[in-house]
């Protein structure tokens, strides 16, 4: 009694907000009893027995067990890996509908795979939701043999997918996708006119890879959807002038890099340049608001580290993966900015069609798991958005890399001498190692300093993140320095001794102390550096890490701005006292309640908006599924549709109704859409009258939503009374019945609490402050 007391304790010590696993790990004996008997089966033999597990319900305990048992043996027989006793734990987590926590290098991968194949076999159709494209295909063509022999069907999508191509991987059992490919799927299967040109079926079950970065850190920003309306515009006088302006003389920006705002030295200068006019008058505020944009495209946002410019276009980075946003813009006028700053011409302008969350996405499946290596730290947020409680899986082999402290420094330019300096010691041994940086010019800029130090490394960014799987499958050879952006969410183990799998070059980089894990800083979550941290160490091997950070670092700025006085750095800038370690860990924890914070607003703003969203759409697919169109147009146009059902077939007639009544359906949520964000735009204003903002939404929103339907119904009947037959047929777009050429998704930095007009009353108020004083 009293060892499992102390047990039970331990466990609550080690891995807090976690639940226990104590019943599955009662069934690997059982597990292990059936290894001896699948072993001397045929592949026919296996595959029939899996059929006989088909059902429509969930697994027995003996279905379990005996899941298990074959999920072990075909794993071991299709690709060379038997999978551990913890392994089997994980896959029963999944199944249970939880997120497991299990280490780099644990296998993470054929866990989802097999779980996936559990929970077809229970008559269920799966998706596993990955952060990145390539991470979904790897794992679909890499696990497929595993899926073919217990006859479970796989498919993947990605943004090079045709629709017939998305048609048949969605009717797979099990489809891989990243979060934002699938999201986006949702949009389109939104916005079609033909029941059959939809992708997707009925969602069921979802099992979310790497579940802390799509339902935490993706989770702060919405998938918007847009279509293209004409060509962009861009104010060119405002384009000449906002570069000349100068920082801390013409404007201001905040700690945190997310806002910027003219003074009054500056609000003169553009006044005078632009003819002398008013920019706060009603008269300049188009004028204003091109300013501003300007101004957050030339102040805000960096080349090389918000994005690239690459075959004569601005294609954005994603910081939370590392990667190029493929089919990702910011919205219009911001776009416009950039390429106007980079004089390109401009993109085609956008409307917003429609947007979804990620808790909104993740809660269309009745049945989600997850698995990530750092669950823990965020267990709270995902009971609270997603009602997960977080499983931690131990490791099969006990985790031996040293974590050396952080080395913190007073200055950027000194930390990054010392970095240089500890590469260059540690490659004299000739150990692996990998320097994870913040983004594409930290990367490039450590790469010349190596250079001229006379090391040679390997680059992995977003310019070369196509290259991703080769440049990290020789990160573990002995005497490789790889330094490499956001490693979170790339997905590849890294192997001691390099791809050739060398035995030689494995027991070469074992007795050098194995990979050697740099940190050029600490990033704006724990979760981040311990995902770097643990590129080392996989599977009990050595390995060793070390996080460099210095008290100008944009995390501390962001967080902690004041830094503690007393502090004394050494000759080489270096900080030892224990003060800058616990600031640094302050700044973090108040960036990481933050994003927190950013995450609660957003689904506080958009739960009405989905609700919304989801009522329409119901009156959407009665329009689609049935004739409601052709029966109101009967009952409000008939003359004009008696005359248009003497030159057409009825199916004919009753689509053109369809098409109309969709169209304007469509178009009356875009401007939903954008009635609430000028609602939101303006929220913190009536905030001033000591309102609430969340209420004033909702007062503002709800009545503007109840008159949508009415209103398409109006639309509908006089483009229906307006529109002309040609010998081409019925002339939909003369009648102003236009549907985007074009759709890509927007970038947006959706903080409601955090807006411009919010930093713009917070001036307001400083300066009243000033003036009581």
């Amino acid at each position: 009694m009293r060892t499992r007391v102390g047990k039970r304790l331990r466990r609550i010590i080690e891995r807090p907000a976690s639940v226990e696993l104590t019943k599955y790990e009662k069934l690997l004996p059982a597990i292990g009893e059936r290894e001896d008997d699948l072993r001397d089966r045929s592949d026919d033999d296996l595959s029939r027995a899996a059929r006989e597990l088909r059902t429509d319900g969930e697994f027995s305990i003996e279905q379990l067990v005996e899941f298990c048992a074959l999920g072990r043996e075909v794993s071991r027989r299709t690709l060379g890996e038997r999978a551990f006793d913890v392994q089997l734990l994980g896959v029963m987590g999944l199944l249970s509908q939880h997120v497991v926590q299990m280490a780099t290098g644990e296998g993470k991968t054929l866990v989802g795979a097999l779980a996936a194949c559990g929970h077809a076999l229970q008559g269920k159709r799966v998706h596993v939701i990955s952060v990145n494209d390539y991470l979904a295909r790897r794992d679909a063509e890499w696990m497929r043999p595993v899926f073919d022999l217990l006859g479970v069907s796989v498919g993947w999508v990605e943004p090079a997918t045709t629709h017939a191509e998305r048609k048949d991987a969605y009717a797979c059992d099990v489809t891989y996708g990243a979060v934002s490919e699938i999201g986006f799927d949702v949009l389109r299967d939104r916005l079609v006119t033909k029941a059959n040109e939809r992708v997707l079926a009925q969602p069921e079950v979802a099992i979310v890879d790497e579940a802390d970065s799509v339902l935490v850190d993706e989770a702060r920003v919405p998938l918007v959807m847009a279509g293209s309306v004409d060509t962009g515009v861009v104010d060119e006088e405002v384009a000449k002038i906002v570069p000349r302006l100068r920082l801390g003389l013409h404007y201001e920006t905040d700690a945190d890099g997310k806002n910027a705002w003219l003074t009054p030295a500056g609000a003169s200068v553009v006044e005078k340049a632009l003819g002398g006019i008013d920019l706060y008058d009603e008269s300049g505020s188009e004028r204003l608001a091109a300013v501003n944009v300007a101004l957050h495209a030339h102040a805000l946002l960096t080349r090389d580290v918000d994005y690239l410019v690459r075959d004569g276009k601005v294609q954005l980075i994603n910081t939370s993966r590392g990667r190029v946003a493929e089919l990702q813009r910011w919205p219009d006028g911001l776009q416009a900015a950039v390429e106007a700053k980079e004089q390109l011409p401009p993109s085609d302008r956008g409307e917003v069609l429609d947007s979804i969350t990620v808790q909104a996405l993740i809660a269309r499946y009745p049945v989600v798991a997850g698995m990530t290596g750092t669950a823990v730290a965020v267990a709270e947020t995902l009971r609270e958005f997603y009602k997960l409680e977080v499983a931690v899986i131990p490791p099969n082999t006990p985790n031996i890399r040293v974590d050396e402290p952080d080395r913190i420094f007073a200055s950027p330019s000194q930390k990054l001498r010392a970095i240089v300096a500890k590469i260059t010691r540690v490659h004299e041994e000739g150990r692996p190692i990998l320097v994870g940086t913040q983004d594409v010019a930290e990367s490039e800029e450590l790469a010349e300093k190596l250079t001229k130090a006379g090391l040679t490394c390997t680059v992995l960014n977003a310019r070369n993140d196509a290259e991703e799987a080769e440049i990290i499958a020789e990160a573990g050879k002995p005497g490789t320095i790889t330094v490499s952006t956001q490693m979170a969410g790339r997905g590849t183990d890294i192997k001691l001794g390099g791809s050739a799998s060398d035995a030689a070059e494995r027991e070469k980089a074992i007795s050098l102390g194995g990979l050697y894990v740099i940190g050029t800083a600490r990033y704006p979550s724990s979760r981040l550096d311990d995902q770097l941290r643990g590129r080392a160490g996989r599977q009990g091997d050595p390995g060793g890490s070390v996080f460099f950070a210095s008290l100008e670092d944009d995390l501390v700025q962001a967080g902690s701005p004041d830094v503690p006085e007393g502090l004394v750095a050494d000759d080489d800038g270096e900080i030892t006292d224990p003060a800058a370690s616990r600031h640094l860990n302050h700044a973090q924890r108040v960036v990481e309640g933050a994003n927190q914070e950013i995450h609660r607003n957003t689904w506080r703003y958009t739960r009405l908006i989905e609700r919304q969203r989801n009522d329409l759409l119901a009156f959407r697919d009665e329009v689609l599924l049935t004739d409601s169109a052709s029966e109101l147009l009967q009952a409000e146009a008939r003359e004009r549709y008696d005359q248009l059902a003497e030159r057409l077939p009825e199916e004919t007639l009753a689509q053109i109704c369809r098409e109309i009544q969709l169209f304007h359906l469509d178009q009356m949520w875009a401007d939903h859409l954008a009635f609430l964000a000028d609602v939101r735009e303006s929220i913190h204003l009536r905030a001033l009258g000591k309102e609430t903002p969340i209420d004033e939404f909702h007062r503002a929103a709800i009545p503007e939503f109840h008159k949508i339907i009415d209103e398409a119904k109006k639309r509908t009947v006089k483009t229906f009374a307006d529109t002309e037959i040609t010998d081409d047929g019925v002339d939909l777009a003369g009648a102003g019945v236009k549907r985007p050429t074009s759709t890509w998704t927007y970038l947006v930095h959706d903080n409601p609490f955090d807006s411009d007009a919010e930093q713009a009353l917070k001036k307001i108020r400083g300066t009243l402050r000033k003036k009581r004083r």
